[in-house]
């Protein structure tokens, strides 16, 4: 619990055993549940989480979007903080983002990794991809954000139930942000956090879900 709130760290999974046992072990001693979304994981992922503490669900459609509905259903806590089972977003962070969302009132804070602290910690292509698809967002839609794409988010749970979320694949972190902003009854800001080097196999198919990401912000806009 954090100052009279109650936090879940929902962590969407697939084939994260090396990652999400550093993760958890880094998480702030306040966190009051921890929730893993296993999709489809064919290693020890669910294994070691379990074992550290963590509830584990079970989301056999593959997709980021379909892991992360699956992961926030099984949340019970008063605010959801997401993050990867990769280790880029640092658990150090957390206190500073509840400080910051509690202090100014907000109901979604979207963890910004721009400017990059290490510029080491991304490649040039991914900086370039989440570049764009923030500008197109800022074009198509007219809210103005430094990043997109990040999937570090803490917002209370009550309001998901004001967020038409759709998407079951990547563009899930660009739609629940999307949807947050524009809502008029919930205050969104960004907190700018540090960014840290993938732990494992990195699984990203830049191009494909890129693309993916763009035409779906194109489709929402205009539906």
């Amino acid at each position: 619990m954090y100052r009279d709130l109650t936090i879940s760290v929902v962590i969407p999974c697939f084939n994260e055993e090396e990652g999400i046992q550093r993760v958890i072990a880094r998480l702030p001693a306040f966190i009051d549940e921890i929730v893993i979304a296993n999709n489809n994981s064919t290693d020890r992922t669910a294994e070691f989480a379990e074992a550290l503490g963590a509830k584990v669900v079970l989301e056999t459609r593959k997709g980021y979007g379909a892991a992360y509905k699956r992961g926030m259903a099984a949340a019970t806590k008063d605010v959801i903080i997401t993050m990867d089972g990769d280790g880029t977003y640092p658990p150090e962070e957390i206190p500073g983002l509840m400080n910051f969302l509690v202090e100014g009132a907000f109901d979604f804070v979207s963890a910004s990794r721009f400017p990059l602290k290490d510029p080491k910690a991304m490649n040039f292509s991914n900086k370039v991809g989440n570049w764009l698809l923030t500008v197109a967002t800022w074009i198509l839609f007219g809210e103005k954000m430094t990043d997109s794409q990040t999937g570090m988010w803490v917002f209370k749970r009550k309001i998901l139930r004001q967020l038409n979320v759709t998407s079951d694949g990547m563009p899930f972190s660009e739609e629940i942000k999307i949807e947050a902003i524009r809502h008029r009854s919930v205050r969104f800001a960004e907190y700018h956090i540090n960014y840290e080097p993938r732990i494992g196999e990195v699984k990203l198919r830049k191009w494909r879900d890129g693309w993916e990401n763009l035409t779906f912000l194109v489709r929402k806009r205009f539906s």
